[in-house]
């Protein structure tokens, strides 16, 4: 028996894996024969270790510094002087190295119309607020999209009354505001446009419109501007030249009775043609909803190649070439006194106007290379 092989207790069957623990019991250790194995003393640590209590004790007894709102903030520790340079650094990368006296201006303005310190004249028209905005926002789509070659432009009168007479095209009344922004960029003056009522009853359109220097298309507005020498702009067509299909383009429509030739006959101020080419391709004019114009209370529903198929997408325009021309000026004031009240002369004079701008434009569609391309007028 004493060189049988003694399997321990607990082992349960499985030789070599015991209990699983590291140190086999007491009846393991007798049954294995021989004097139990002590463990060695463990030894003691140099410092023994406070009760819990103590502990806790002495941890109560030392003081934490408070944490602040700033230790705990992202941007902890950034001095008033990093925040300018970043201030800085961001103002000129935004507005260019003259920021600071753009940004001067614009608190000035602020200030301006906080305090009511601005001139809106008889007729609403805010000449601030126009340059600033309107203006600004126009000019990339003139210079960019459109990419507007002007001609003639020194035919327009450096000062005082004057009439501009120019065709209408395109759908929607986009002639009229490149009209405004070029004139402005090449003369400095403000064209005060002669709007058709529709204009004055829409909600935020009026609202704009006045602010810009619209006022509505009518006899006494008129010659008042004209006599306080202001550059008035009117197109005769009307609703009847922007809404003219796609297959009629460039073919001018009737010019009315005449009424901007009476005005400019009164105050006696000269009558400058102007040519545009490239506003009918900007929303090709293909069809109609009548019925659906009467119940919206508007001259026409247009339907172009792009809307409404294309939803919001098919009101962009096309980036068509354009090509304006400022004919030269034509002289009222040789007239006699009560001219305005001749019906054949006042016919002769819109008709002499109407054939200068029709010709003219056959003339540009001659000389434009295609519809969507030609250099812009920077490149020339």
């Amino acid at each position: 028996m004493g060189d049988a092989e003694i399997i321990p207790l607990g082992t349960r069957g499985r030789p070599g894996r015991g209990s699983g623990n590291a140190r086999p019991s007491s009846a393991a250790r007798s049954l294995a024969g021989g004097p139990a194995r002590k463990e060695p003393p463990t030894p003691e640590p140099e410092e023994t270790v406070a009760p819990e209590a103590e502990v806790e004790d002495d941890v109560a007894d030392v003081e934490r510094p408070a944490v602040t709102t700033e230790e705990r903030s992202p941007v902890a520790g950034i001095t008033a002087g990093e925040w300018l340079g970043a201030f800085q650094f961001a103002a000129k990368e935004l507005f260019g190295e003259q920021w600071e006296p753009q940004l001067a201006r614009f608190l000035a303005f602020l200030r301006r119309r906080v305090t009511g310190d601005y001139v809106v004249d008889d007729y609403g028209f805010d000449a601030e607020v126009t340059q600033r905005f309107l203006m600004t926002a126009l000019r990339p789509i003139a210079q960019k999209w459109f990419r507007i070659e002007v001609r003639g432009a020194d035919n327009i009168p450096a000062d005082g009354g004057a009439l501009v007479v120019s065709n209408h095209s395109g759908t929607l009344p986009m002639d009229a505001l490149m009209t405004l922004v070029t004139v402005h960029d090449h003369t400095g003056r403000h064209l005060r446009p002669l709007g058709a009522d529709l204009v004055f009853r829409m909600p935020v359109v009026s609202s704009v419109a006045r602010r810009s220097g619209a006022t509505l298309a009518c006899q006494e507005d008129a010659e008042r501007m004209l006599a306080g020498g202001e550059l008035v702009g009117v197109w005769p067509e009307g609703f009847k030249g922007i809404g003219k299909p796609y297959a009629e383009r460039y073919k001018l429509q009737r010019f009315g009775r005449g009424g901007f030739v009476s005005a400019a006959l009164r105050t006696g101020v000269p009558i400058v043609p102007l040519s545009v080419v490239g506003a009918e391709e900007i929303y090709p004019l293909v069809g109609n909803v009548p019925a659906l114009a009467r119940l919206l209370g508007v001259p026409y529903v247009p339907i172009t190649p792009f809307f409404p198929w294309l939803g919001p997408l098919g009101l962009v325009p096309l980036p068509s070439k354009w090509l304006l021309e400022f004919g030269e000026p034509i002289r009222t004031d040789a007239f006699e006194d009560g001219a305005a009240d001749d019906p054949m002369l006042v016919f002769n004079v819109t008709d002499q106007v109407r054939e200068t701008i029709q010709q003219t434009l056959y003339s540009l569609l001659m000389q434009r290379e295609s519809v969507f391309r030609g250099n812009s007028p920077a490149a020339e």
